[in-house]
């Protein structure tokens, strides 16, 4: 509906003697109040510094020249200072429920991003241990935001980008060598730094069961990494498994590497002035982009900063024809991240293909104070662990129930209750009612559910209000996707779970004449599905049964 106002509003403002680079944005809004309408537009009051003239008789020009579908709109008002609002038609309301009840699980996809690709880069923890919960927002948000993008019409790919090799590697096959020793009875010492988790020794007995001592004379650490590395991804796999995300593919760092793209990129900075050297080191003229200072790329042992490897690894990504490139970022990396978009720009490419989602961190919490968890690995709590204790589902809605933007303070207390008082089990709770009641009337009613229903019957407020509510669906799921912010949708679901339950107390199913049990079930069947929709959106479960 949004869409078509506009439309009609597009087409009423071409009365007026003013170029199209002169309109501004026609936005279209729910009204506060209920009797202020169904939607509002500002655009007379956003005109009239252009046309010089009193926004409500803009308004009056605007209304009077518009024209539009009496199916879809009963009235047109102008209010205040020159707000324009729109009343929607019943018989609008109706064709859209029954859009609704036919398109099923297809209701609230779009075409918006119809033919672009978008790869969606997340989780991307090098493998040197579990995925804990430090990672779990960026896992859910990521592959969340995936789905919002697949359901505006994007062809979406999930990468993970990691570094097999560096410090942190060497110093995990050293400490699963360590162990290994060990655990043979042979003198080791843990190195300094080391991986105290009890998954190293895990690890290190696996090799003992597939080797046995035989490793015990190899000072070659190799072995030891690429054991930890295969079991530590098998098991980061599984975990995101488990929450309902699949990569379809996987970025090794060192690819960068060897198909000389870290040499490519320096020699084009340097062409360009924007690479130089100083004190050993090799720099990047970030002061060309609006920093204070310049920001090393190559340290004087050799070594470079991540920054040089993830410039390449997001030219990489361009050059394979995505027309969007999504990051997710934890909050550390908001100092950081700039001097990439800037290398990028520098070796001319689009930085407006490149977005960055940077989110807060979490803390878990129990009765308001910081919650510990016990756990056998080492000194963090993983993604596991927290699945163990509440569940996957509930893991999953609570990293998305929040603003990335804000802390997230993890309610274990909360995520444990069974009860309405956890919002992923009220939304649940609504869905599986819902069919609950559609069995009895199956029960006890000799219609078919799928019969088409006189609709016009359900002139209720509480179910003009769930009719409503339920249009907005699709509306919601653009907003999250452009936002990035899956949050949105679910207070969305919250609200339509609450409409539900008025409808639910004031219009009564069971008990009435057939014809309008009939209309009523269409309604809730029709809320069902757009939970189920949502919930799926959110990659969460929505049972029929509880």
């Amino acid at each position: 509906m949004k869409d078509y106002l506009r439309s009609i509003i597009d087409q009423s403002l071409q009365q007026f003697d003013i170029s199209e680079d002169d309109i501004p944005e026609i936005q279209i809004e729910k009204p506060n109040q209920p009797e202020h309408g169904d939607a509002a537009s500002n655009i007379a009051m956003n005109l009239a510094s252009v046309l010089k003239m009193n926004p409500r008789k803009i308004a009056e020009q605007i209304v009077e020249g518009l024209e539009y579908d009496k199916r879809k709109l009963q009235a047109v008002e102008i209010a205040g200072p020159g707000f324009i609002n729109f009343r929607y038609a019943e018989n609008y309301l109706f064709d859209e429920l029954t859009n609704i009840l036919s398109e099923g699980g297809n209701f609230g996809k779009s075409t918006t991003l119809d033919g672009k690709r978008v790869l969606v880069e997340f989780v991307s923890a090098n493998p040197t241990g579990p995925l804990t919960v430090g990672h779990g927002r960026n896992a859910v948000l990521g592959d969340t935001v995936a789905n919002l993008l697949e359901w505006t019409g994007a062809n979406v790919d999930r990468e993970y980008y990691f570094n097999n090799a560096g410090r942190q590697m060497r110093m995990l096959g050293e400490s699963v060598r360590a162990r290994y020793l060990q655990l043979l009875d042979v003198n080791a010492e843990l190195p300094e730094g080391g991986y105290e988790g009890e998954y190293i020794k895990d690890i290190a007995q696996d090799l003992i069961d597939e080797h046995g001592d035989s490793l015990v004379d190899n000072e070659d650490i190799d072995p030891f990494k690429d054991k930890a590395e295969q079991v530590i991804f098998d098991d980061i796999q599984t975990t995101l498994k488990r929450m309902n995300i699949e990569m379809d593919s996987f970025f090794n760092e060192k690819e960068v590497y060897e198909d000389g793209s870290i040499d490519k990129t320096v020699k084009t900075l340097r062409e360009k002035d924007l690479a130089y050297d100083k004190d050993g080191a090799t720099w990047f003229r970030t002061t060309a982009f609006g920093k204070d200072k310049d920001t090393v790329l190559i340290k004087s042992s050799g070594e470079p900063t991540y920054r040089l490897p993830d410039i390449a690894y997001h030219a990489n990504k361009l050059e394979r024809g995505y027309d969007q490139c999504i990051d997710v970022f934890g909050a550390d990396h908001i100092d950081t991240y700039p001097d990439v978009l800037s290398g990028i720009k520098a070796l001319g490419y689009d930085r407006s293909k490149v977005d960055v989602v940077v989110y807060q961190f979490v803390t878990l919490v129990k009765d308001g104070k910081p919650f510990k968890m016990s756990t056998r690995k080492a000194n963090f709590v993983t993604l596991d662990d927290l699945m163990d204790e509440v569940g996957a589902d509930v893991t999953r809605f609570f990293f998305e129930m929040r603003d990335p933007n804000t802390h997230l303070e993890f309610d274990v207390g909360q995520a444990k209750e069974a009860g309405e008082k956890n919002p992923v089990f009220y939304l649940q709770y609504a869905h599986a009612r819902i069919h609950s009641i559609l069995r009895k009337v199956a029960q006890e009613y000799d219609f078919d559910i799928e019969d088409q229903p006189n609709l016009k019957l359900l002139t209720h407020e509480s179910e003009t209000a769930l009719i409503k509510s339920l249009l907005r669906f699709p509306e919601m799921i653009q907003s999250a996707a452009d936002s990035r912010e899956p949050h949105r949708l679910i207070n969305f679901l919250e609200d339509l779970a609450s409409n539900f339950t008025s409808f639910y107390h004031d219009c009564r199913i069971l008990g009435e004449k057939k014809e309008l049990v009939q209309a009523r079930s269409a309604l809730a069947k029709a809320t069902a599905q757009v939970l189920a929709n949502g919930l799926s959106i959110l990659g969460i479960s929505a049972p029929e049964k509880m």
